[in-house]
């Protein structure tokens, strides 16, 4: 005798089914609704919306320091800021629940981009270092050295073109890296960062000669872009910023610094090609946060945006 199961669903593919009006669902109403079968199926016909990928553009004053959290959980941090700042990060990071990193990346030894990385070696869980290889003889240099081996933590050192393997729903690559005389600034790591349609370029404080060099080799559109050496002279020309054509530019300095940074040029530049541009000084923490088709943007502090006005409100 047929299983009383195997009959009920003839019955309802035959008789009931049928029988069910099929209304055509909106553009709207499409994520949201189901079809008559769906509750034999237990299936919904929408695809599921992409994970979200977070970069946040910490506040640490005059430096650098970018998380980025990935689609699928994993946490990479971009410097430290300066020595003093070192417990602003981890704090930072445990208030958003990280205690561990996946891959540290340091972009240079100058004391605003790797002198907080000893603070954050010695609280967190750090399971790789990816360095600039370029050395340097400071105190905090050798401090930041000192926890990658009390800790023996794995080094690797960038190389331009290097693929980082950290997610395979984002694409990371090392487009400018240390090589023999350069300088601690035009040694500077250089990151893209790609999730679906959304692209970052991370710049680190590389100068107009590198943006050139990166130029002639890559296509560099980004819809977001970290201002190369906090938006000083010796870098972001129009020609560059033209190129990559940024929605939105991140400026990382400290208020009233001794550099004045950003200056005015760089202002300018930015407003010529469109961008919207936030700074930590005036933003505070930024946090972009993507599903790989579009982009939130998310500040701590007041959001100072510009894209016309000739005067510079960045400075001071």
């Amino acid at each position: 005798m047929p299983n009383w199961r195997i009959l009920l669903l003839v019955f309802i593919l035959t008789f009931i089914i049928p029988q069910i009006p099929m209304s055509h669902a909106t553009a709207e109403s499409h994520v949201n609704s189901y079809q008559p079968w769906d509750f034999i199926l237990n299936t919904k016909t929408s695809e599921p919306r992409n994970k979200e990928m977070k970069v946040h553009f910490i506040d640490v004053g005059q430096g650098d320091s970018i998380l980025i959290e990935t689609p699928n959980g994993k946490n990479m941090l971009i410097d430290g800021g300066a020595p003093s700042k070192g417990k602003d990060v981890v704090r930072y990071l445990k208030k958003e629940g990280i205690t561990t990193i996946d891959l540290v990346v340091s972009t240079h030894p100058d004391v605003d981009h790797v002198g907080g990385l000893a603070h954050v070696l010695e609280e967190l869980n750090v399971k790789k270092v990816l360095d600039s290889g370029k050395l340097h003889t400071t105190e905090m240099y050798y401090d930041y050295i000192n926890q990658i081996k009390k800790h023996n933590i794995p080094v690797e050192l960038a190389q331009e073109g290097q693929k980082i393997e950290l997610d395979p729903k984002i694409d990371i690559k090392v487009l400018n890296d240390y090589r023999f005389m350069k300088t601690n600034n035009q040694a500077s790591l250089v990151l893209s960062v790609k999730y679906g349609s959304i692209d970052f370029l991370l710049m680190g404080d590389v100068e107009i000669d590198q943006e050139q060099y990166l130029l002639d080799r890559y296509n560099l559109r980004s819809e977001i872009v970290k201002v190369g050496h906090h938006g000083s002279d010796s870098s972001s020309s129009f020609e560059f910023l033209q190129k990559v054509d940024p929605e939105a530019a991140i400026l990382t300095y400290g208020p009233n610094n001794e550099f004045g940074h950003p200056v005015d040029r760089v202002i300018e530049n930015l407003q010529q090609v469109g961008s919207t541009i936030y700074s930590t000084a005036k933003s505070g923490n930024i946090v972009i946060t993507t599903d790989g088709n579009t982009y939130d943007v998310k500040v701590s502090g007041k959001s100072y945006i510009t894209t016309d006005s000739k005067s510079n409100p960045f400075v001071r």
